[in-house]
């Protein structure tokens, strides 16, 4: 990953000038980099073995690019390129740098971080621009929710009626303090109405207060629509933590399906 690294960055003619940022199970890294036209910049290096370099992930920044830069608070992509060794192929995406810390490490938020009235109302006018934009991508599958939630919830899955484009992993790691920008659109898609407050929600039960604002900001969460939505999202956070992750969140999660039951 290093030795890829460094060669996208001669490739795109960036210095790196930051330290090493690396993502979920290192499947990606990325630092702060400098650019001789365009000045403080993120170079962000995604891989994957080569007969599975393609589809949503591996083109989801590049896609959302084309939908949504310049229409909504998300970081510019200005430059990509991609190149394989070893049986592994690696992309290398040069954003816009931006200056904002997120909210949270990790999605899990773990402290209220209690943004103010203008967040909350840039977040929605943002979530509503990207719904309406039409999308050949899927971020939820109804099979998935037909095999899955009977596993983890002991009841139906639902059946999706309302699909909307949306973030596909909304969480406050993936949200700056100050705008809010908007990161991360590997995973953008249709999904359920109301999927990215859902989302939000779900990952902010360790902290009431902020959760609250979240059920305040989108009324649709309490709609049918919001009810599934949130039945998804729960049935997606237990199995991830089936698999080790996140495991504090698992009693909210518990407590919430029950409430939505």
């Amino acid at each position: 990953m290093r030795r890829a690294f460094a060669r996208s960055a001669e490739t795109l003619g960036a210095t790196v000038t930051g330290p090493e940022v690396w993502g979920w199970h290192g499947r990606t890294l990325s630092a702060r980099a400098q650019y001789p036209d365009l000045r403080a910049c993120w170079l962000r290096l995604l891989s994957a073995p080569e007969d599975k370099a393609a589809g949503k992930i591996w083109e989801g920044n590049r896609e959302a690019a084309a939908l949504f830069d310049g229409r909504i608070r998300k970081p510019l992509l200005y430059d990509t390129t991609q190149s394989s060794s070893d049986g592994y192929a690696y992309r290398a995406e040069l954003h816009q740098y931006i200056a904002e810390p997120v909210f949270s490490a990790g999605p899990v938020l773990r402290t209220d971080p209690n943004p103010p009235a203008k967040w909350w109302e840039s977040l929605c006018t943002d979530l509503e621009y990207v719904s309406g934009i039409p999308t050949d991508r899927v971020a939820v599958r109804q099979e998935w929710v037909d095999r899955t939630v009977p596993r983890f919830l002991h009841m139906p899955g639902p059946r999706i009626t309302d699909w909307k484009t949306a973030h596909g992993d909304l969480h406050t790691a993936n949200l700056t303090s100050l705008t809010p920008y908007l990161l991360d659109w590997e995973g953008f898609g249709l999904a359920p109405a109301a999927y990215d407050a859902a989302m939000l929600l779900a990952y902010s039960l360790l902290v009431p207060a902020f959760a609250h604002r979240v059920r305040d900001a989108f009324p649709v969460l309490k709609t049918e629509s919001g009810r599934v939505a949130q039945v998804i999202v729960i049935t997606e956070l237990l199995q991830s933590a089936s698999r080790g992750d996140h495991l504090e969140l698992v009693p909210g999660l518990r407590t919430l399906a029950s409430e939505l039951s």
